[in-house]
């Protein structure tokens, strides 16, 4: 059965500011609310969701993307984590470009480290561990940050408007 899609909330709105609550159900609330974050997610045509972006204070996020992104074609690999705790493993850093559907018409240089380990719960409440690294590393620790209130635009070295193609042009929204 498929799940609708919840509305994302944008910035300034003050939830996405909030730190999120530990989530201690896994029942079958839970449930539903996972499947309408991945819908929602994929609806958005994002590759990460976390809870505080459909108005929910709990650390769960979502997350799809290869775990291989240097294979053409590969199979989207899909996330659940629940009450997240992300660590480093070295101090290697990467600067990339990163948006956000919560912040829509805005694009920043970001500098996350270029592997990480995420330690949390699946979606029954079973631990996990996920080793993550390149922009895999860098979904993980974008969506950990919403359920803190952070948002790439606090950490950019520098904020944009990204171009856009119109009519085969491209134009620079203002």
């Amino acid at each position: 059965m498929k799940m609708a899609a919840r509305p994302v909330i944008k910035m300034p709105d003050p939830m996405l500011r909030r730190k999120s609550h530990k989530v201690t159900a896994f029942d079958k609330d839970m449930q539903i609310l996972v499947d309408e974050m991945i819908e929602t997610m994929r609806q958005e045509s994002g590759v990460g969701l976390a809870a505080p972006q459909i108005n929910i204070s709990s650390q769960l996020i979502v997350v799809e993307y290869p775990l291989d992104d240097q294979v053409e074609d590969a199979k989207l690999e899909l996330f659940v984590v629940v009450n997240p705790d992300l660590s480093k493993t070295n101090d290697e850093t990467v600067v990339g470009i990163e948006g956000c559907i919560s912040v829509p018409d805005l694009v920043g240089e970001v500098e996350r480290y270029d592997s990480v380990l995420v330690n949390g719960l699946d979606r029954y409440g079973k631990k996990q561990k996920i080793y993550a690294t390149g922009w895999l590393a860098r979904i993980f620790q974008h969506e950990i940050d919403h359920l803190n209130g952070i948002l790439f635009v606090d950490l950019a070295k520098k904020i944009w408007k990204p171009e856009v193609e119109n009519d085969g042009e491209k134009i620079t929204l203002e």
